[in-house]
């Protein structure tokens, strides 16, 4: 449903941005969420009370935070999903083998949403979970997946989400991004130098079905302190794209 589309229940719409807020605050009081969401408290206590009569929220004295029960809905999501089916051995093998960090990411709405996530031995931890939304252009996994879009499709996600900015490393102009995915097109595999957080590097490659659409994409992320350049432009890339390829063949059989 667009956002112009008609029927929209603006009290759910309510409901979700209090599920939002607490995701992005954590345990949070009346007081602070209705500043947040600029709502009154006392609508702010009507939804927090629904939710937690329907065991989406707990409660701890003033404090209202997001319950396990939605734990529920996004393994139930994960699972089902039929590229982490396929990918999700393989995403374990590739963080233990490099020792770092392996993720696994679709897009979704124009945005990337990690699928997995493993961590090998030497891993930095980002706190990065399933479910944990970045933006595409600003991300390894992300330019992997925008390079093997239809060009339509990846207007309407820049018109939608822009070109913002993570670092003073990230890509802005689209000129500049769309030269890079051609060059991603062409080598087979994406790169982010500090581009999503600063000191991380993040090499990944496209996972393709066998009718040439996008399912998805996988990489590894390093400190640069631990991914030199060698590294960076012929190791890595090797090993991701070496994982990506193990992936297809399991998704187009």
């Amino acid at each position: 449903m667009t956002e112009n589309a008609p029927h929209r229940v603006e009290t759910s719409r309510k409901t979700i941005r209090v599920l939002d807020a607490l995701r992005e605050h954590g345990s949070s009081s009346v007081t602070f969420l209705a500043r947040e969401l600029d709502m009154n408290k006392s609508t702010v206590h009507n939804h927090l009370s629904t939710l937690e009569a329907e065991k989406f929220v707990v409660r701890d004295g003033t404090d209202y935070d997001l319950s396990l029960r939605l734990l529920g809905f996004g393994g139930y999501v994960q699972h089902r999903h039929p590229l982490y089916q396929v990918a999700k051995r393989e995403v374990h093998r590739l963080a233990s083998q490099t020792g770092e960090l392996a993720n696994l990411m679709v897009e979704e709405y124009g945005q990337g949403v990690y699928l997995a996530s493993e961590q090998g031995e030497r891993a930095v931890d980002l706190d990065i979970y399933p479910g944990l939304r970045r933006p595409l252009h600003a991300i390894g996994l992300g330019k992997a997946i925008l390079a093997h879009l239809p060009p339509e499709r990846v207007d309407d996600i820049i018109d939608e989400h822009g070109l913002p900015a993570e670092t003073d490393q990230t890509i802005t102009d689209r000129a500049e991004l769309d030269a890079q995915l051609a060059t991603v097109r062409d080598r087979g595999y994406a790169v982010d130098n500090e581009e999503l957080i600063r000191g991380l590097r993040c090499v990944g490659a496209p996972i393709i079905a066998k009718d040439g659409t996008v399912l998805g994409a996988i990489s590894v992320s390093q400190p640069v302190s631990r991914m030199n350049n060698e590294r960076f432009t012929d190791e890595v890339p090797d090993i991701v794209q070496s994982a990506a390829n193990v992936i297809e063949l399991h998704a187009n059989h």
